[in-house]
């Protein structure tokens, strides 16, 4: 089966050996996602701006392996604080609201930086 990669444009994805989304066939599974930028953290403080960053780049990565959100099927998200599930419901409702994807919602505590609200994976299915 021939895999397509969707390569993570910072540090992190070379050094952790990772990519942003993968496709297998018909599956494409994105990486847990976030809103750092080169310069930092993004939105510092923010979580439902956090969150719309990050949905925009899970949406950006599955375009490029000729999907869209649309075919999401499942997210998995991450807080580092309970307290922000509201702020980011909001944010994952106003683009999953007609699509509603299987989804967990936890509080992980620590993300990989500490300005970081919020990290959110998915996996998509196209049609066959």
């Amino acid at each position: 089966m021939k895999r397509q990669r969707v390569d993570v444009t910072n540090n992190w994805g070379a050094a952790i050996g990772y990519s942003r989304a993968v496709r297998a066939g018909n599956t494409i599974v994105v990486s847990g996602t976030s809103a750092s930028g080169p310069n930092g953290i993004l939105h510092p403080g923010d979580a439902e701006r956090q969150t719309i960053e990050v949905l925009d780049r899970i949406g950006a990565a599955l375009r490029q392996l000729d999907a869209s959100i649309e075919d999401v099927v499942e997210t998995r998200i991450f807080l580092r604080d309970m307290k922000d599930w509201e702020a980011v419901g909001r944010a994952h409702g106003a683009v999953f609201g007609d699509i509603r994807p299987a989804t967990t919602m936890v509080q992980a505590g620590a993300l990989i930086d500490d300005g970081l609200l919020v990290e959110i994976a998915a996996t998509a299915i196209l049609a066959s």
